[in-house]
Formats: structure tokens, C-alpha cells, sequence
């Protein structure tokens, strides 16, 4: 299976290095150099995993995976400049997969891809459980108590 995999980070030379990379281990590799262009490519293209950049113009990367979150259940690497724990813990609190701080060795972060993939199980977009008064939808990550949003939640 070829896994689609998009690429969200403003340095254009990365993200042609990467995909470069990355085609070679078989990925399909998408790249957007601006979070919004990430984000509609995230709804459209629906990737099967997002690498995602924390220092973004317009938006940082916690605040896309955020939004990410909001809607869905992609995985998501976290890479940055800033490998400060606050920042790992943060990244991971929002949702992320997995964070690998800059500069890294591409190797490293294929290996952590081909993780990431192994252990995710993908959920149809029907795949809502039940019960009572309790429904949790997987795939947006959601949970409701009697038809109300009480908010995301982390599997």
C-alpha cells in the first residue's frame, strides 16, 4: 500500500529534500510551505500521516495540530527547531504521534513513520461507539454525553 504523506513546514528546501527522501521508502509525499494550504490539503487529499513543523508563519504548528484534531485522526509528527521538554510535552498533549527535533537524520525519521503507521488502525469515518447515554466518535476523536460535545479526547 502507498501511503500518502503530507508534508507542512515553510523551509521549501526541506520539503523537497523530504520528498525526495521519503519517495525513495515508497511514500507519496504532499507538501504546503502555509498552515491553511496544510489544512485543506489534510481535508482533501485526506493523508495518511501529517509531518508538521511547530514554527509556521501565520499559525504555529501546535495551533495547526490543533485544528487537526478538531476533525481528525491523522497522525502526526511534530518537528522543530525547538527541542525544548515543554515544547515535546505540549506537542504531544495536542495530539501528536511522535516530535523529532531539528536537524535530524532522515533515516530516523522514516523509521519513526514506518511506527507511527504500524501501530495506527484506520477508522471508517462511520466507526462511532454507543453507550447509553455516551457516544465516542474515533475517528474525530470526540467524545458526546447525551448528543453534547464534551470535547476531544487522546486514544
Amino acid at each position: 500500500m502507498l501511503h500518502r504523506i503530507l508534508v507542512i513546514d515553510d523551509d521549501e528546501k526541506l520539503n523537497e529534500l523530504l520528498k525526495n527522501y521519503l519517495s525513495d521508502f515508497g511514500y507519496k509525499v504532499l507538501s504546503a510551505t502555509h498552515p491553511e494550504k496544510g489544512l485543506q490539503l489534510i481535508a482533501s487529499r485526506k493523508p495518511d500521516l501529517v509531518i508538521l513543523d511547530v514554527m509556521l508563519p501565520e499559525m504555529s504548528g501546535f495551533e495547526v495540530c490543533k485544528r487537526i484534531r478538531q476533525d481528525s485522526n491523522v497522525p502526526v509528527i511534530m518537528l522543530t527547531a525547538r527541542g525544548e521538554l515543554m515544547d515535546r510535552v505540549v506537542g504531544l498533549e495536542l495530539g501528536a504521534d511522535d516530535y523529532l527535533p531539528k536537524p535530524f537524520e532522515p533515516r530516523e525519521l522514516v523509521a519513526r513513520i514506518q511506527t507511527v503507521l504500524r501501530r495506527i488502525v484506520r477508522n471508517d469515518t462511520t466507526q462511532v461507539q454507543q453507550y447509553g447515554g455516551l457516544k465516542i466518535d474515533f475517528p474525530r476523536r470526540k467524545a458526546f454525553i447525551d448528543d453534547r460535545d464534551v470535547g476531544p479526547f487522546h486514544q
